[in-house]
């Protein structure tokens, strides 16, 4: 979209002192401000210890309107599912019917926050909701009126007759007058009485008017004739049906006879003795002086463009609708005021310039959500297909990457975002890759949500970017299962490793391992790396001694020294493992496998005493290893000579 050349809003930030400079940072949806101690010098600090956030979008912060966000986002991904290969005039009574769910939703929220600002005692809230009741109903009434206009875009008759609808539904104000007349004692005396009439006639609802003007019948006998002349003119007024026989020339030509015999009665001066009934005649014929006068009933221009069509062209075209709304904005609105916001929106609608709509309400509005979904719902409806912007992107993708873009900021609200990010084919998954990372991974299970999401779309970096942030983040927490799980998860084989060597250190420590179900269920995912690789076999090796099956466990054990697998800094421990098979009654390992034990055990020796340069071993801990190593000689050399006479014998 074009930028436009508007004075930005002026925020107020609290406790910064005049004269004094500012600092600031930028968040992907807030800004941070706050007070600096500047000097001419370039050196700068902290000169207040307040930081205070800005927020770029409010609403989503209001528990009220986050419905309107949930249930709009229903709506939304609903919509994406009609395919394109259904035929228009199949899909034109879906995007109706969806454009009237969107307005429901808004309505609800309206009525809602409506009675939470009658409700509250917290003035400056009750001020914030009522603002808020204004924008759903700006947003409500230019989306009604959108509706009438480009999805259902209703042809010359119907036209009238939905508009008729849209004022009503937005005047709404005068049945509530219209309660309190007929309550009264005597409603035909009641101050309001004919305000609520002459309202009801410039609504068109003649037959509410009709039941009015009765019970002033009722009241003045002598002035019968003249209340029955009246109900018989109401009573005739033509209005057209869409689905009857009658065609619009036909319904044009009876309408001019009433039109003219309505005209009759006034030049016959047939309600000269009543003032109010001569004002009802003159609006019947639609003049303009007697509707001006009425500005205070009328309420809005749009409604005396309404007005106006029904008395003077009811089989108004919609390509006549711009020279009627120009001309009735100007003649009621005062010609020294200049028209406000939702004026100017209104009035571009009604000249169909949809794009001039969108363009306004963006910078009228104070978020993304009403021109984002709008927009989408009128490109379904192949109305926006020649506009595109010059950056790349297309009306409707931009916008809806900016609402989008703008639920990210929010704790909750961010899963919603990923569907408006899903269906928008040229720039979502790009905008989606960049916040997913954003996202602050509170808890394990914040993280597992935005980990389901990456994984289902195939976002192998994000993936391991995030298995990798918990993996570190359980490691310095001591939860090692924990960690070496998401480093699986990340097949990152260098953490893995890491995590493996923090296990058999922890092991060495403490002589038993933490975190059992994980290692014993690694399966394939041991193969990640040698030390992980280890470590599930080694947890193999415990559980075959534990359940007695000493040959496989001594086989397995040797296979780990003399594949390389187990580090070298571990072999004494495995060796150490080997004692207590080594000092089986029966011969666990063959005269083979002992001799094979013996050449790791010198391996071993022959590097413990070459010490690498630099490193000062302490005398104690030489004399337990070289203990060891006496005890396994022995041990080895006793298993030797038990296993060579054993096969002797057997040979023999």
């Amino acid at each position: 979209m074009e930028e436009v050349d508007v004075e930005p809003a002026v925020t107020n930030i609290p406790a910064v002192r005049p004269r004094k400079h500012m600092g600031f940072a930028w968040g992907p949806g807030n800004i941070f401000v706050y007070e600096t101690l500047y000097k001419a010098s370039g050196a700068s600090g902290s000169g207040s210890p307040f930081i205070h956030e800005v927020r770029k979008d409010e609403d989503i912060y209001s528990p009220i309107l986050r419905k309107l966000f949930n249930e709009s986002h229903h709506i939304f991904v609903g919509l994406q599912t009609i395919g394109d290969d259904i035929p228009s005039k199949s899909k034109k009574p879906q995007f109706v019917s969806i454009s009237k769910n969107y307005r429901s939703v808004i309505r609800a929220c309206m009525e809602e926050l409506q009675q939470v600002a009658v409700s509250t005692k917290d003035k400056e809230m009750a001020t914030q909701y009522g603002n808020q009741v204004s924008i759903l109903l700006a947003i409500e009434l230019i989306w009604n009126l959108c509706e009438v206009l480009f999805i259902d875009a209703a042809p010359a008759g119907s036209l009238l007759l939905h508009l008729l609808d849209w004022v009503r539904l937005h005047r709404a104000d005068v049945d509530e007058k219209a309660r309190e007349v007929l309550q009264s004692d005597s409603p035909a005396e009641h101050h309001d009485y004919w305000d609520v009439v002459v309202s009801y006639v410039l609504q068109g609802r003649l037959d509410e008017v009709r039941q009015m003007l009765v019970k002033q019948a009722t009241l003045r006998p002598a002035a019968r004739n003249m209340y029955k002349l009246m109900d018989n003119l109401l009573s005739k007024m033509p209005f057209y049906n869409p689905g009857g026989a009658q065609t619009l020339t036909e319904f044009d030509v009876k309408w001019r006879h009433w039109h003219e015999e309505v005209d009759r009665c006034l030049q016959d001066n047939s309600f000269a003795s009543s003032q109010h009934l001569e004002r009802v005649c003159k609006i019947l014929l639609g003049d303009e002086d007697t509707l001006l006068e009425h500005r205070d009933l009328l309420g809005t221009w749009y409604h005396f463009l309404v007005t106006r069509l029904l008395f003077c062209h009811p089989t108004v075209k919609p390509t006549e609708l711009h020279y009627y709304a120009q001309s009735c904005m100007t003649m009621f609105l005062d010609s020294r005021s200049v028209p406000e916001p939702l004026d100017s929106i209104l009035l571009a609608a009604f000249e169909f310039d949809i794009h001039q709509v969108i363009k306004d309400c963006s910078i009228a509005l104070n978020n993304w959500w009403f021109v984002a979904h709008l927009t989408d719902l009128l490109d379904h409806c192949k109305l926006l297909q020649s506009h595109n912007l010059h950056f790349g992107s297309n009306l409707r993708e931009f916008l809806l990457l900016e609402y989008a873009s703008g639920l990210f900021t929010h704790h909750s609200l961010w899963q919603l975002a990923v569907d408006y990010f899903d269906h928008c084919p040229e720039f979502g998954r790009v905008y989606l890759e960049l916040q997913m990372e954003r996202v602050p991974l509170d808890t394990e299970r914040k993280a597992l949500k935005v980990l389901r999401i990456c994984e289902q779309r195939q976002m192998s970096e994000q993936v391991r970017s995030i298995c990798k942030i918990m993996a570190m983040r359980a490691l310095r927490n001591n939860r090692l299962g924990s960690a070496l799980s998401w480093s699986i998860r990340a097949k990152d084989a260098a953490f893995a490793t890491l995590i493996s060597e923090r296990f058999l250190q922890d092991y060495c420590a403490r002589g038993a391992f933490s975190d059992l179900d994980l290692i014993d269920n690694l399966g394939s995912a041991m193969l990640l790396s040698d030390r992980l690789t280890f470590l599930g076999k080694y947890r193999e090796f415990h559980k075959l001694y534990g359940e007695k099956h000493f040959r496989e466990a001594a086989k397995l054990l040797l296979s780990l020294m003399t594949a390389k697998i187990a580090p070298r800094s571990f072999w004494m421990t495995l060796l150490t493992d080997a004692l207590p098979l080594l000092e089986q009654k029966e011969v666990i390992f063959s005269a083979e496998q002992t001799y094979e034990l013996m050449f790791c055990l010198e391996e071993l020796t022959s590097s413990l005493n070459a010490p690498a340069p630099g490193t000062d071993t302490p005398m104690q801990e030489e004399d337990i290893e070289q203990t060891k190593v006496e005890l396994l000689r022995l041990a080895l050399a006793r298993n030797l000579a038990t296993a060579i006479v054993k096969e002797g014998t057997v040979e023999t």
